[in-house]
């Protein structure tokens, strides 16, 4: 119910934001030379001829999986348009003409391409997932290591080299380093080596036909998007793991001759984890949102990469349905953050 209410939230600040912005979508849509009759059409079209609550109430119907439609009236601003919601299910009739319709979600189209934005998202959200996944990936499993060897080395060397490396890595802004690391990488070992590290989802085959993915050019945009969450977990492991060794339990499992892996692998680390999940849900759903600067950098044909050219063209529906789509992912990964705290630690699921 709180996420309901917080994708509510999101929906109708987006509507009212993006409503209040400069442009005119007729025109981005058919040109400057258009006529008056063809603008007048497209506004009827996209509702815009309307008051702006009866453009919300449109716009929420249109999101809704279950929405209520005029059946036969063409002239109705909810009409059941095939064009626009299909594939769809008729439920059952609302009395007169309504019915009740079950269906994907109606992002609208986009203005410049006239492409529904819900197709654009699918093709291009595949792209991101796929960053985030591996850049997250690399920030837990390379941070938890590293934190647990600064943790036991508490004071040394080592621990001293980390903290001020996770230092850096937190400050560095995303943009500058993906601007440093394909320069380095992509430019100058480039020619040093021969080997191609641009980080590029796509590449050309060996005919110069097509396209296909190539994985070899992942490593470049994933190392530069995980370089922040990265230094995040080898604090929060480091810390957390500190606070544990001097719980009780933790003397006791020393007393009792456990060997060091199983104390700090069976018993410390399962209890310090629980903080460092809970930062890394929400950089999982940021670095979902956030890959812009990443994308743009090293032409990776993700979500991000769109929101920025759509940005520049003023293609609203494209920015509203990734703003959209990004706060719902939120959403989902923050609920399933608190299923997985059931299983790390029992008394959660007693509260």
């Amino acid at each position: 119910m709180y996420g309901f209410l917080v994708l509510l939230g999101v929906v109708t600040v987006v509507f009212f934001l993006f409503n209040v912005l400069p442009g005119d979508p007729a025109r981005m849509m058919v040109g400057q030379r258009a006529d008056e009759e063809s603008l007048r059409a497209i506004n009827r079209d996209l509702g815009l001829d309307k008051p702006l609550t009866t453009q919300f109430v449109m716009y929420i119907n249109d999101l809704s999986p279950l929405s209520s439609h005029e059946k036969f009236d063409t002239e109705h601003y909810l009409y059941l348009d095939d064009e626009k919601y299909a594939p769809y299910t008729e439920l059952f009739a609302l009395g007169g003409d309504k019915v009740l319709v079950l269906k994907y979600p109606y992002l609208r189209r986009s203005y410049q391409t006239k492409r529904k934005v819900s197709e654009l998202l699918i093709d291009r959200f595949p792209a991101t997932a796929i960053l985030a996944i591996t850049s997250i990936f690399i920030a837990c499993v390379l941070g938890i290591f590293l934190g647990i060897v600064a943790a036991v080395n508490k004071g040394g060397k080592f621990d001293n080299f980390v903290l001020v490396i996770s230092v850096f890595g937190i400050s560095v802004p995303s943009f500058f380093a993906a601007i440093i690391i394909a320069w380095v990488f992509g430019f100058l070992l480039s020619d040093i080596t021969g080997l191609d590290m641009w980080g590029s989802l796509y590449t050309l085959d060996d005919y110069g036909n097509g396209e296909y993915l190539s994985l070899k050019n992942l490593i470049l945009p994933a190392v530069t998007l995980g370089i922040r969450p990265l230094a995040i977990v080898v604090q929060l492991t480091r810390s957390s793991l500190l606070d544990v060794f001097g719980q009780d339990y933790i003397r006791t499992a020393k007393a009792k001759g456990l060997s060091f892996y199983k104390i700090v692998v069976k018993h410390a680390l399962k209890n310090a984890l629980t903080p460092v999940i809970t930062a890394m849900s929400g950089w999982f759903a940021a670095l979902m949102a956030g890959s812009v600067y990443i994308e743009r950098v090293f032409d990776w044909k993700g979500l991000g990469n769109e929101l920025y050219v759509a940005t520049i063209k003023y293609d609203f529906p494209i920015m509203m349905g990734i703003v959209l789509m990004m706060a719902s992912l939120f959403v989902v990964i923050n609920i399933l953050v608190d299923i997985v705290y059931g299983f790390l630690d029992p008394r959660v699921r007693v509260q």
